[in-house]
């Protein structure tokens, strides 16, 4: 038995060497370069490609099933002279028993000088549709007789299971990727494409890293990239993992006007296909001063996929973010965008997406609510935000300089009313009404955007600040759509007072038409003057109720073409730095012929009530019937206010109701003869200056003292004839007089 043991060893081993030495043989003796020709053919039979070889074949056949090719290419046979992918070299070995056993034990995979180029042509058709399609004219097998078609390729009784695989690793170095889309004349290139990874083998992790130049010409652009992590993959779960991910670079180009970019973006990705999932968690993004974490799942990969997860962007200084990735902040006010943070929950798929529980600081706002564009291609936006307190006034881009400009011609006008109005206490000619206009002509509203604008907008304001007029409990409710924008409702309180404002905007004509209805209840007047940089001449509570319309794309487009009613009252008002009392005494003392003996008792006039009509044509306010209460004085007015250079031009009746005060002047003592007169004064010249730009009308003055005269005179009559006279005589000596 010992020496039958010992023959059998003997046999196996000599027919191990027999083997060992055939393969050998094989692979020294056998050159497959010399069958290039044949190789060729079957690639062009088998698996409808043109290969081209150009460099040799290396190989060995045992232990090692090993294989280099060099110089190679490949193409498709609808255009095999254009080679889709060549090579400088591509290195791999087997063992050769495991795959007996459907297991792939590969040593090292090397890849030298990959170029892959992909074409869309102008008819949108891609060159790597035609892999392994056998042209149209050569499709005919030969072998088949006409009449005849080829039998079908028999099936498999049972679906082959997946090679086991055992890779000691992958190598790609100098690799190119490069797609071009004719139709769109645009170009994606990936270079220098370095791969290399661990050992590879099923459901466990195996270290890759991957680096790569990508670029691409609308826009141009260019970026540095490093990707490495740990990937796990089952494909027998269908089951695919990349954890520990990092991907980083730089990039830069023509959207970054010469700025550079660096950026981040780090996590667990997880691709589930038998569950038809996708998550990154652990999400960690950076992008210069941008910092953010989160987490996305994404579900339903077979059919419509639904995106849901979570992000949080730390504070930043938004400003100088945007400044620095290339894109200038907006014209704001200075002071905006300082700070912004931010905290959603996002929601999308391919035709939405939604930003819900979301919480934004921006500067010194915190803002709450939902934000979601329902339809992507339309642009639908739908707003539910409510904010704590948010100045819009630091968001106004700052004025033109044309606007400068006519802000200084006009400031140089009103001070030059004013020092006329200022000059003789009132005694100096009245002020020329101003020429300059008030107002801007920059444009307004973007109406091409406008006019594709589908929006639903519902806003809510703790405190809302907009030129200078802080509103408290403000909402906002508005809408846009075809062109037309709605203003449902804008309302709040306003200095203890409260507002509400509807109205709509017909952006669809070259020249838009606005209509606004108005309501305010007990506003300070001074605070709408105040707003507008100016200097108010009266105060008091404005209730009014306003009906316009106007068309135009700016503040003087608008303004000349302002057209409506509005009716006013102004309760418990002042006049300010205008004593209107102290003039009317000039005017008494001089009918009295006395002279006024004390200073004036103050620099305002107070009143009681102020109210009247307005009719707006085409920018000039017509009010016929204004009517003022002051103690003992009665003010009735009929004039008109220009809005577009902001001046005013008033005849004013005052009747005189008698002196209230304790300690009347003794020139200024109110005869009984004066009460009932309406004594005329004229207003004229900037709207600012107010009671300032008031004088007494003298020759209205004149007419009222010869009717005083007339009247004195009729008593004399009455006194020295009595009844010595009839009284039709005594009527005819009266009238004499009075012609």
């Amino acid at each position: 038995m010992k020496a039958f043991g010992k023959i059998l060893g003997l046999f196996i081993l000599g027919l191990l060497l027999i083997i060992v030495a055939l393969g050998f043989a094989l692979s020294h003796l056998f050159d497959p370069n010399d069958y290039k020709d044949e190789i060729r053919k079957l690639a062009r039979d088998k698996a409808h490609v043109e290969l081209t070889l150009n460099g040799d074949i290396g190989w060995s056949l045992f232990p090692w099933l090993g294989l280099e090719l060099h110089d190679a290419s490949v193409a498709t046979l609808t255009d095999p002279t254009k080679p889709f992918a060549d090579l400088q070299m591509l290195g791999l070995s087997v063992r050769v028993l495991p795959l007996l056993r459907k297991e792939v034990q590969m040593s090292d995979i090397r890849v030298e000088g990959l170029n892959l180029m992909l074409t869309r042509d102008a008819n949108g058709h891609g060159n790597w549709e035609d892999i392994g399609k056998v042209p149209v004219t050569a499709s005919t097998d030969p072998a088949t007789p006409a009449g005849e078609s080829a039998p079908p390729p028999a099936k498999p009784d049972r679906p082959s299971q997946p090679l086991k695989l055992d890779i000691d690793s992958l190598t790609v170095n100098n690799a190119r990727v490069e797609y071009t889309d004719v139709q769109k004349a645009r170009q994606f290139t990936a270079e220098s494409i370095q791969v290399s990874t661990g050992a590879v083998h099923e459901a466990t992790d195996i270290p890759v890293k991957m680096t790569a130049f990508l670029s691409t010409n609308q826009p141009v652009v260019r970026t540095k990239t490093e990707l490495s992590g740990q990937l796990r993959f089952d494909r027998v779960l269908k089951r695919y993992q990349l954890e520990d991910m990092r991907l980083s670079g730089e990039a830069a180009g023509d959207p970054l006007q010469g700025k550079i970019v660096t950026f981040t973006a780090q996590g667990n990705l997880l691709v589930d296909l038998a569950a038809n999932v996708a998550e990154w968690n652990g999400m960690k993004l950076s992008a210069n001063q941008l910092r953010a974490l989160g987490e996305m799942h994404v579900r339903d990969l077979d059919k419509t996929p639904q995106l849901s997860g979570g992000l949080s962007i730390a504070q930043l200084n938004l400003r100088e973010f945007l400044e620095n990735i290339g894109q200038p902040a907006p014209a704001l006010g200075e002071g905006s965008l300082n700070k912004f943070e931010m905290v959603t929950r996002v929601a999308a798929n391919p035709t939405s997406v939604a930003f819900d529980d979301l919480t934004v600081k921006l500067d010194d706002s915190t803002i709450t609510g939902r934000v979601a564009v329902e339809d992507i291609a339309k642009q639908s936006l739908r707003l539910q935000l409510k904010a704590d307190t948010f100045d819009a006034d630091r968001y106004r881009p700052a004025p033109s300089e044309e606007r400068k400009s006519a802000g200084v011609a006009r400031k140089a006008e009103v001070e030059g009313g004013e020092a006329e109005a200022l000059a003789g206490a009132g005694t100096s000619p009245l002020p020329e009404q101003p020429t300059k206009g008030a107002w801007s002509d920059d444009k307004l509203l973007p109406l091409e955007r406008m006019r594709k604008l589908d929006v639903d907008a519902d806003l809510s304001f703790g405190k809302l600040t907009v030129q200078k007029l802080a509103m408290q409990n403000a909402a906002l409710k508005t809408s846009a759509l075809d062109g037309i924008v709605t203003l449902d409702s804008l309302r709040g309180d306003l200095y203890n007072g409260n507002f509400e404002v509807k109205g709509n905007l017909d952006v669809r004509p070259d020249v838009p038409l606005a209509s606004v209805q108005t309501r305010i209840a007990r506003v300070p007047v001074e605070r709408f003057i105040q707003s507008q940089g100016e200097t108010p001449p009266l105060r008091g509570l404005l209730t009014l109720n306003s009906d316009v319309t106007a068309k135009g794309n700016s503040e003087k487009a608008l303004i000349d073409s302002l057209n409506g009613t509005a009716s006013f009252a102004l309760n418990d008002g002042v006049l300010v730095n205008a004593n209107l009392e102290q003039q009317l005494c000039r005017g008494i003392s001089t009918l009295n012929r006395k002279t006024l003996s004390g200073e004036p008792r103050g620099k305002d006039t107070p009143f009681q009530q102020l109210n009247g009509n307005l009719v707006f044509r085409n920018g000039v306010a017509s009010n016929p019937d204004l009517k003022v209460r002051t103690p003992g004085l009665t003010v009735n007015g009929d004039g008109d206010i220009d809005l577009r250079v902001l001046g005013m031009n008033y005849r004013v009746g005052i009747i005189i109701e008698g002196d209230k005060s304790d300690m009347p002047d003794p020139a200024c003592e109110v005869n009984p003869r004066f009460v009932g007169i309406e004594w005329p004064v004229q207003c004229r010249g900037p709207l600012e200056l107010g009671a300032k730009a008031c004088r007494l009308d003298n020759e209205g003055l004149g007419k009222v003292a010869a009717k005083l005269a007339g009247d004195r005179i009729e008593d004399k009559i009455d006194e020295k004839l009595g009844d010595k006279v009839s009284p039709e005589l005594k009527d005819a000596i009266k009238g004499l007089f009075k012609r």
